[in-house]
């Protein structure tokens, strides 16, 4: 009888298990405005956004990672560590090993190809959400309107691809697209439509990849040639909701909304330049050896110059002692600087690991320019100082103001709350293990990012969110240098909330302020 009894549950047992619902299919979209500034996805200007946000999750404290500029938080996206680790720390640096004589653009082919050779393949020193998709059997797809794309995803297989502002890897997948839509148009905003239907239209045809990343230029392009608020930069971002718009109905016509997430996420803030700053010639007035360029060999103490819009980096030859003080200490008396980070520790300064940008190629002196929250032409705020680049007036980023260190990120999926907001902090660096866990894929290291479980429906205990001030004073005979930095932490995942400094003149004495009248 006890045998039968046994015989029967096993029966049970089995039917039950042959029951039980596999998990269901995931796919993630992650489409990027570049440049969006969360203030200005309203119902008016972003429709087909305002919508997807009131189906999902908007999160009110998001925060791009320093410096606050495309390919460094493109590739802390897709890695979900810092720029420190990953390898990225500025768009614009000086790596003599690449070249010698100038300043790279870190995602160009031929400074990626370079890093690689130099680093055994690790020119991005940890795999991207692209890599680990493929590596776990899936496929990817990677659609970007800017040169961005090539520090998503390099190496594609398996059937995946990447397109990077109109050329691809590997080569013969673009050839179905220019079949279909032409060449890679040059203005800002058919590049983008050409990018969305490359993806939705072609890449798409042949089924749904676990992991799509389209990026979209604007409103970035066009807010750097005018400014935020612009009726031109709001035209930009009128096109971006249309080009999400095509991507939603393309899920649509798919029926795959029930087991997609979408998450629609900017790179950065934005801000218009105040003041435009001629470095080089201001240092070399000052007594320095300051160049963009090296004609020659060059010597210890001559600096070079990265310019990044709203941060620049400083790089002395021979990382000299006594030229990195006097710049430093020149830049604290300045009326520009906001925020200055040294490789070695340094009276009114913060560390570059403050900043999660040291790693060995790093600079020698970072400097945010100064920002203040008044207003531009177009009435929205966010003024900033900046280099050479671009004249005052028209609009850029990479600073430590609030206007470029927050961004935009809604989520919506059958993973995600419906008609939410989280005011938690979160960041960029949180995407990757986000979508990860989402694909059911396991990591085989640690990442600076956290799973934004608060937002999920399967929600996990999170810690106390903390939030600090961290000051630095630096006494000159004539007055006094102070900067802060304004931090905040969820468990493990640091971010970086706003910045700024400014150098204050002592008063005059009393006898003097009476002499002078």
């Amino acid at each position: 009888m006890l045998r039968i009894i046994s015989l029967l549950f096993l029966i049970v047992c089995a039917s039950a298990t042959a029951i039980v619902p596999e998990k269901p299919e995931r796919h993630v979209v992650v489409v990027i405005w570049d440049g969006m500034r969360p203030d200005f996805v309203t119902e008016q200007n972003t429709p087909t956004l305002w919508k997807l946000a009131r189906e999902g999750v908007t999160f009110r404290n998001h925060h791009a990672v320093y410096t606050s500029a495309t390919m460094v938080n493109g590739t802390a996206m897709t890695t979900g560590v810092y720029p420190g680790k990953n390898g990225i720390i500025a768009n614009h640096v000086y790596r003599p090993d690449v070249d010698p004589h100038h300043a790279v653009d870190v995602e160009l082919p031929p400074t990626v190809k370079k890093g690689d050779e130099l680093s055994g393949g690790k020119y991005i020193a940890v795999p991207t959400i692209a890599e680990l998709v493929q590596r776990a059997g899936a496929r990817s797809l990677i659609a970007a309107a800017k040169t961005v794309g090539l520090l998503l995803d390099r190496h594609p297989q398996h059937d995946s691809a990447t397109l990077v502002a109109g050329k691809a890897l590997p080569g013969v997948a673009l050839d179905p697209i220019t079949e279909k839509l032409g060449p890679f148009p040059s203005a800002h905003l058919q590049q983008d439509s050409w990018t969305t239907k490359a993806l939705v239209e072609v890449l798409w045809k042949d089924g749904l990849p676990a992991f799509s990343m389209l990026w979209l230029g604007e409103p970035d392009l066009t807010e750097h040639q005018t400014a935020p608020g612009a009726l031109t930069a709001l035209a930009a971002i009128k096109s971006a909701d249309e080009n999400l718009s095509a991507v939603l109905s393309a899920l649509d016509e798919r029926k795959a909304r029930g087991t997609t997430n979408v998450f629609v996420v900017s790179d950065h803030g934005f801000s218009t330049i105040r003041r435009s700053n001629d470095l080089r010639k201001i240092l070399n007035e000052a007594g320095f050896a300051a160049t963009t360029e090296f004609n020659g060999e060059p010597k210890p103490g001559d600096i070079m110059l990265a310019g990044n819009g709203g941060s620049v980096l400083f790089y002395v030859i021979g990382h000299d002692e006594t030229t990195t003080r006097r710049l430093v200490e020149f830049l604290q008396q300045s009326d520009f600087a906001g925020v200055i980070f040294t490789k070695q520790p340094m009276d009114g300064t913060f560390s570059l690991d403050q900043a999660n940008i040291q790693n060995d190629h790093a600079p020698d002196v970072v400097m945010a320019f100064r920002w203040e929250p008044s207003k531009n032409q177009f009435g929205v705020p966010g003024m900033i100082d900046a280099d050479w680049q671009r004249p005052a007036g028209k609009g850029t980023h990479a600073t430590l103001s609030r206007f470029d260190m927050h961004n935009t990120l809604i989520a919506a999926g059958p993973d995600f709350k419906r008609g939410e907001t989280d005011d938690l902090p979160s960041g960029n660096v949180d995407l990757a293990p986000t979508i990860l866990q989402i694909l059911g894929i396991k990591l085989s290291s640690k990442m600076d990012g956290r799973i934004l479980s608060e937002a999920m429906t399967a929600a996990m205990p999170l810690a106390k969110p903390e939030t600090k001030r961290i000051e630095s004073a630096k006494h000159f005979p004539s007055g006094t240098w102070r900067q802060s930095l304004q931090v905040s932490t969820v468990g493990s995942s640091i971010y970086l909330d706003e910045g700024n400094g400014a150098f204050v003149a002592n008063e005059p004495a009393a006898n003097e302020s009476q002499g002078n009248r």
